[in-house]
């Protein structure tokens, strides 16, 4: 695997557990990397995630990779995520590779089935190795996940695949760093653990001089160099999946947005935006006590709409979401959220679960769910809006569509969206468009226009999302080359610098 004759490099960062900041590291070494001059490429071989993203080319991939490749100020593509499952019960997921639906299977099923996935991988990565200088490979969970290791395709079966050496991180904010990375090795077999050649300490709080002596034992005790100690950094770059939900925690708001926190919530990246703004605090709720009084309710996107529309009633939703928009609150509803807000929400051909659920009835939507999935970008200018959003009239946007299945309006209603991907009535706004508040000024007519003083809604020194994120991106790469031993991550890696 060469580029104009030159051979790439890899380095892969794996992880003592899920959670453990695998992600977000990577985003920083490739930002580094591409800093330093490099042409570097994210990676990683199978991903388990409902926040998906759609490639220019109309094919799904996990959103960690895509916010891996802006931090490396390159395109995304599938070849950087061939695999992608997305969970759509404890026991099953819809199996996507390079970007395609194939179905459902059980969690055995695949077991089973991943043996066949090799080529697809080793296709996948020989593409980015023919553009680029150095990948950076993201591990899944823990190497150390004994009981699932036979087989595996995407720790030390993704390292041995490429000969990449490996970064082991740990988490110390959840406690016993020095166990996890400790026991991670020892559970390793012996060519496992020589492929580990530096440990990272992650999500650190306080005096470092307090580590020095674990920091000790551990190189001694393991025989791998500790490359680096990174802080705690608060930092909103897109997340992998829900365990990394938050809020902005914004207290006495210009602006209070709730966040229904459906069980198989999907693509909620849709949010980021508005934590972007002072004076707008952005709040997750999963029971009905949480809800309280917001300016706007946003039912996000799930990979189960039926399952969880049925939630959304039992849990006592229904009756305060329609008292909300009775009492002439903003409601928005993006891709399954959508649906839930119409009349019917079907699925004959068991594309989900199989039957019906009944929908919260606000908006006139039929909505019959097929196997056929929906997978693009999409651009697109605002219908004429009428009630509290209507400076959004004629304003263009961008974004992406991912569902399965069809609304049909049985009724008189407004355009929200073009291309009949969305409608609105009164203070009622429903879209299967992804990523809509993120371009221009789209997020900051919405906060003014529901706030409780406009003037308190700023966007923090930043004129867009995407200059936002590049700024992230800065401070996470500025973070890793403070707090680690680049140059010794360069050697690792086998690069001259």
């Amino acid at each position: 695997m060469a580029r104009d004759g030159k051979k790439t490099k890899y380095i892969m960062v794996q992880g003592t557990m899920s959670g453990a900041g695998k992600s977000l590291i990577v985003a920083g070494l490739l930002r580094v990397f591409a800093k330093d001059g490099f042409r570097a490429a994210p990676f990683k071989s199978q991903n388990m995630a409902l926040n998906s993203y759609v490639t220019a080319e109309g094919l799904e991939m996990g959103r960690a990779q895509v916010m891996q490749a802006e931090a490396a100020g390159i395109k995304p593509t599938v070849s950087m995520n061939p695999i992608l499952l997305k969970p759509v019960d404890d026991v099953g997921s819809q199996v996507i590779i390079n970007g395609h639906p194939i179905g459902n299977m059980k969690a055995a099923e695949y077991f089973e089935y991943k043996k066949s996935l090799v080529p697809v991988i080793k296709d996948a990565i020989g593409k980015l190795s023919d553009e680029y200088d150095i990948i950076v490979i993201e591990g899944a969970g823990s190497p150390a996940e004994i009981n699932l290791k036979e087989n595996d395709i995407v720790n030390m079966g993704m390292a041995a695949m490429v000969d990449a050496p490996v970064l082991l991180v740990g988490d110390i904010d959840r406690g016993g760093v020095f166990a996890q990375l400790y026991g991670t090795t020892e559970l390793l077999e012996a060519g496992e653990k020589k492929r580990i050649r530096g440990l990272l300490i992650n999500k650190f709080r306080g005096d470092k001089g307090l580590l020095v002596s674990g920091v000790q034992m551990i190189e001694e005790k393991t025989d791998i160099p500790v490359v680096g100690v990174l802080p705690f950094i608060d930092i909103r770059i897109d997340d992998e999946d829900s365990m990394s939900i938050a809020g902005n925690g914004a207290v006495d708001a210009a602006v209070d947005i709730a966040v229904i926190r459906l069980p198989h919530i999907s693509n909620y990246t849709d949010i980021n935006v508005f934590m972007e703004y002072e004076g707008v605090g952005v709040r997750f709720v999963d029971t009905v006590s949480d809800l309280g009084s917001p300016d706007m309710i946003i039912i996000p996107g799930t990979k189960s709409t039926i399952a969880d529309t049925k939630w959304l009633k039992e849990a006592g939703f229904f009756d305060e979401i329609r008292r909300f928009s009775d009492a002439g609150g903003t409601l928005f509803g993006i891709c399954g959220g959508y649906q839930m807000l119409g009349n019917l929400i079907e699925d004959p051909d068991f594309a989900e679960t199989g039957g019906t659920a009944e929908g919260l009835g606000l908006l006139p939507l039929y909505t019959t769910l097929s196997k056929d999935k929906v997978t693009r970008q999409v651009t697109g200018h605002f219908g004429k809006v009428s009630g509290i959003l209507q400076a959004l009239s004629g304003m263009a946007y961008t974004g992406y569509e991912i569902h399965m299945g069809k609304s049909a309006v049985q009724d008189a209603c407004e355009p929200f969206t073009d291309d009949e991907s969305g409608v609105c009535g009164g203070n009622v706004f429903g879209t299967y468009v992804h990523g809509i508040f993120d371009d221009g000024e789209i997020a900051t007519v919405i906060l003014k226009a529901i706030a409780k003083d406009e003037n308190k809604i700023r966007r923090g020194g930043v004129r867009s999302h995407a200059a936002y994120k590049e700024r992230q991106y800065d401070i996470l790469a500025d973070m890793i080359r403070k707090n680690s031993d680049m140059d010794k991550i360069y050697e690792i890696a086998g690069i001259k610098r």
